[in-house]
């Protein structure tokens, strides 16, 4: 009988990748695919056609040294525990029979290889080659990270641009960021993230085996984006000195980064903190099919000693001092992933919180998690991972201490600042949804003498301290603006039915959102008479030339101290806020015909609001959008300026894209961001 020999086997790439839902990564020219879903390859035979009574097939597939061996049948159950290949039954041309290869629901991601062969006159041939991608697939039910809305999966793995959230909780601040997970040389970056890290360098069949889980690929995935145990990803730098890499703050994408890991030879990349460490993973973990977004909590502890409870202290004027090694920071950035604990029970599936950022060890390692957010709400601190310090993160109480040369001077609490805002963005739109309640139990406000009113509008804040005989409140007008004075009220009241002399002081001292603050760069001391039960109302106001000058991360320390002059009886209010930064705008012309490869105009405008003229580089960048990034210098810009800079673009992948411009001033040392959406129909 004539014998037969395969030519060639097609990978039919596009047809996969689009069953897949990985047509993006189209530019890694390799077969992405995602498991539990079967995908078709097609052989073309030299010589006879394939003979299905006398002629086998069998397909043997390896993940490093692991493998599996699976005869070509013609039966088209797919099995979602075990790896199947069956000719495709509609196809029935076998001199180019197309084969469906099926993986477990289970199986383990990573970079796979593939031998096609054939049996013909009683002797086996290894006749063809090839090699596929592996991910998870939140689209399979039997997947451990299947989530089962559409918006969702759409969001949390293909979205490959969204917003991080900053600032305050009083005046938040959203920040674009490109994902870039479908841009040249990511997916590679990723699958090579678990190549490097120890586990797989330690034993790779024993690495290889546990990527079935997703939990697992979490921890790794934490560990490797910090630097600090591994050759991880970048190096965290919260020092404020720069100059041997680049301010976290000047990072747009997660890309660049990836890339720059990659080309290195795996050196970690200067530098990073912790929004620039939760973007990366979000970027990593979306790539490896595991649903993932980014979550902002605001007035962050981090309890050292695990005591849950974080001691701030202040001199006698209100100044703030660095005494304690507990810290809370304006707002700290992890991230979610959606998976099911099987290591736990399905009470605990769900969301789960995985922390990058090199704070606490856990097992030895600098990563957190995954713990699951519904044991973070329950307190169930017996289960794994982490969930005792990121219970503290957003439950630790805090306690205000003035002191005066190791006396103490007044003592209070307060049970609702920390973790008083726990924020993500929403599905399919720019802007944050609030999940505090999925962490915590909101208490509902008794009183409008709470620490924290709930009746208050969104552009006011209120912070009290009160005792037997005093109360001050501390209030903002309105959300500061940058180029605004920033004004504010101090309301003292004598609870007391005799007159009292006190003294008021007041302290703005600027801050970094992780640390303590500096000196104070305005005071205002003064002495007040009250009459018994009387109330008094102080307006007070930073002018901003005054606070210009100090802000490169934008946030303030207000502290105001009423001191008795009689029984020296002291009570203290603060606040911490940020100012909000300029705008730039961005324009597209003809936004509503934007379609593939057809070239396109955008225009940004800058309006300078400070006090001074100011110059710096604009940065235009857009994932899917731009092929890379345009920059322009700006010249000097007058104070009440404006400026507008047109750039072209030609859209390269459908969907709703992000257009981002950053604008680095060098008088200042401050950035100015800006972002438009905009949604790309087929050509």
């Amino acid at each position: 009988m004539e014998d037969f020999s395969v030519q060639y086997v097609n990978l039919e790439i596009s047809e996969n990748l689009e069953r897949h839902r990985t047509e993006d990564f189209s530019s890694s020219k390799a077969l992405v695919v995602r498991r539990g879903a079967p995908f078709k390859v097609s052989v073309q035979l030299e010589g006879r056609p394939l003979n299905p009574k006398t002629d086998s097939l069998r397909i043997k597939v390896m993940l490093g040294r692991l493998f599996v061996v699976m005869p070509v049948t013609f039966s088209r159950n797919a099995s979602s525990s075990h790896w199947k290949a069956c000719i495709d039954p509609t196809n029935l041309d076998f001199q180019s029979p197309s084969i469906f290869i099926s993986s477990p629901a289970s199986a383990s991601v990573g970079c796979y290889r593939f031998q096609l062969c054939v049996l013909a006159q009683n002797s086996w041939k290894t006749c063809a080659f090839g090699k596929f991608i592996l991910l998870c697939n939140p689209w399979c039910r039997e997947d451990a990270v299947y989530i089962p809305f559409e918006d969702q999966r759409e969001e949390y793995v293909q979205n490959d641009s969204g917003l991080l959230f900053m600032g305050t909780p009083m005046n938040i601040v959203p920040r674009p960021w490109s994902y870039d997970q479908y841009e040249p040389g990511v997916l590679e970056a990723c699958l090579n993230l678990l190549q490097v890290s120890p586990q797989h360098q330690k034993n790779a069949r024993i690495d290889y085996l546990n990527r079935n889980n997703p939990v697992y690929i979490g921890r790794i995935v934490s560990a490797m984006i910090n630097s600090e145990d591994d050759r991880g990803v970048l190096k965290g730098n919260w020092s404020g000195d720069f100059k041997e890499g680049v301010n976290p703050s000047m990072w747009t994408g997660s890309g660049d980064i990836l890339r720059q890991w990659a080309q290195s030879g795996y050196s970690p990349v200067k530098y990073g903190q912790c929004w620039v460490f939760a973007a990366v993973m979000c970027t990593v973990m979306r790539v490896l099919g595991i649903p993932c977004r980014v979550i902002t909590n605001f007035n962050s502890a981090h309890d050292t000693n695990g005591n849950l409870v974080i001691e701030e202290y202040y001199t006698e004027t209100g100044q703030k001092l660095n005494r304690s090694k507990d810290s809370i920071w304006n707002f700290h950035v992890w991230v979610e992933c959606w998976m099911t604990r099987q290591d736990l029970g399905s009470g605990m599936d769900g969301w789960q919180v995985l922390d990058p950022t090199p704070q606490e060890r856990s097992g030895g390692v600098y990563c957190c998690g995954p713990a699951p957010v519904k044991a973070i709400k329950d307190r169930c601190i017996d289960l794994f991972y982490d969930i005792p310090f990121v219970y503290a993160e957003v439950n630790a109480d805090v306690h205000t201490i003035i002191v005066n040369e190791g006396q103490v001077l007044s003592y209070s609490k307060d049970t609702e600042r920390v973790g008083s805002l726990i924020c993500t963005k929403a599905v399919g739109f720019p802007r944050y949804q609030n999940i505090t309640g999925d962490y915590k139990y909101i208490k509902s406000p008794t009183s409008t003498l709470t620490s924290r009113s709930s009746t208050l509008s969104e552009d006011s804040t209120l912070r009290i301290g009160s005792s037997k005989g005093l109360a001050v409140f501390l209030s903002l007008d309105k959300a500061p603006v940058a180029g605004e004075p920033i004004c504010f009220i101090v309301k003292v009241i004598n609870k007391q039915s005799i007159a009292k002399m006190m003294k008021v002081h007041l302290n703005a001292q600027a801050k970094e959102y992780n640390s303590s603050p500096s000196d104070a760069f305005w005071e205002n001391h003064g002495v007040i008479q009250l009459a018994p039960k009387e109330a008094k109302v102080i307006h007070q106001q930073i002018l901003p030339t005054q606070f210009e000058h100090v802000l490169e991360e934008n946030l303030i320390n207000l502290a105001v101290v009423l001191e008795d002059i009689a029984s020296h009886e002291r009570v203290l209010a603060s606040e911490e806020f940020n100012i909000a930064s300029p705008q730039l705008t961005i324009q597209v012309a003809d936004e509503d015909s934007i379609v593939l490869y057809k070239e396109q105009i955008a225009t940004v405008t800058f309006t300078n609001p400070f006090s001074y003229p100011v110059s710096g580089v604009l940065t235009i960048a857009g994932a899917g959008l731009i092929q890379d990034k345009v920059r322009f210098r700006m010249l000097p810009l007058r104070p009440g300026g404006r400026v507008k800079q047109n750039i072209t673009f030609v859209p390269s992948m459908m969907g709703t894209k992000m257009l981002q411009a950053s604008l680095a001033l060098a008088d200042i040392n401050s950035t100015v961001r800006g972002f438009k959406m905009v949604f790309v129909n087929r050509a």
